[in-house]
């Protein structure tokens, strides 16, 4: 039986058999998924403590990432504020699935130095134990309560924002139609603690 020599082959053949034989294809790159409000608080809730091991949340909020599409209670990244009150400091935290120094995001967790706090203002920091009810399980009751205003208002942005107040007994979710709280005329608020609907606002 005649066995042909690697000679036998044209080079260019050769070249290419050669080319195909020690490179697998390479999978593409998986595009970053947004995530709901309680990983992103689980993945900084380490670094807190490890500041300060009496910080306690005071303000979760979604961070707008253009990249990144967010959708039902999902986001790109999420911005938590931790205080300590031992400390008299405030700390600002952000978990991002996404890479982009230009916008401050970086990939991950990130912390920018603490601040002094005074303990006034209208939110105050509470015990994370009271985060039960997470962003997707707030937008689900928040679309349950507001169907009118979403189907007269298709494709306005829905945004989230948790933190304790002396309006209700537990840290709570307003979940909110617009760019900002001041420019927003709707609101669903959620008890973070039950997942409860507790008003609407406009």
């Amino acid at each position: 039986m005649y066995a042909p020599r690697l000679g036998w082959f044209p080079l260019p053949v050769l070249l290419l058999l050669m080319v195909g034989c020690s490179e697998a294809p390479k999978p593409a790159a998986e595009a970053p998924k947004p995530i709901s409000a309680q990983s992103a608080f689980y993945r900084i809730f380490g670094s807190a403590r490890g500041w300060a091991m009496d910080a306690q949340p005071l303000r979760v909020a979604e961070i707008d990432v253009d990249e990144v599409k967010a959708e039902g209670g999902m986001a790109g990244a999420w911005e938590v504020l931790f205080v300590s009150q031992s400390r008299g400091q405030v700390r600002r935290y952000i978990y991002s699935v996404i890479h982009r120094p230009a916008r401050d995001l970086r990939e991950g967790v990130n912390a920018e130095p603490p601040e002094a706090w005074s303990g006034r203002g209208d939110s105050e920091p509470f015990l994370f134990q009271a985060f039960k009810t997470d962003s997707p399980a707030a937008y689900e009751v928040a679309m349950q309560k507001s169907g009118d205003y979403a189907r007269k208002n298709p494709g306005k942005e829905v945004k989230f924002l948790l933190e304790k107040t002396r309006r209700f007994a537990n840290p709570c979710w307003q979940v909110f139609w617009g760019e900002s709280i001041s420019a927003s005329n709707y609101s669903i608020f959620v008890d973070a603690a039950t997942g409860e609907y507790l008003g609407t606002g406009r």
